[in-house]
């Protein structure tokens, strides 16, 4: 657990995220992360939490057009 403080960034408000978390969460300047609502508060993360539904999506849609994409292909 690391405790952030809340600063003025120009005419917001935000917290600095040290280092060693940036590291951990493999993320550097420019990248983005996710603020995802939970149950118990608000969890960051570099995963973005739509690409499951949005693979399971893919699948569906590669198994019924199959035939089509494998003549865009070539």
């Amino acid at each position: 657990m690391k405790k952030l403080k809340v600063r003025r960034i120009g005419n917001s408000l935000g917290a600095i995220l040290p280092r060693e978390m940036l590291q951990h969460m493999r993320v550097d300047e420019g990248d983005e992360i996710f603020a995802v609502e939970e149950q118990d508060g608000i969890k960051l993360t570099a995963l973005d939490p739509d690409f499951p539904r949005a693979m399971k999506a893919f699948e569906e849609g590669r198994k019924k057009y199959r035939n089509a994409l494998r003549k865009l292909a070539e």
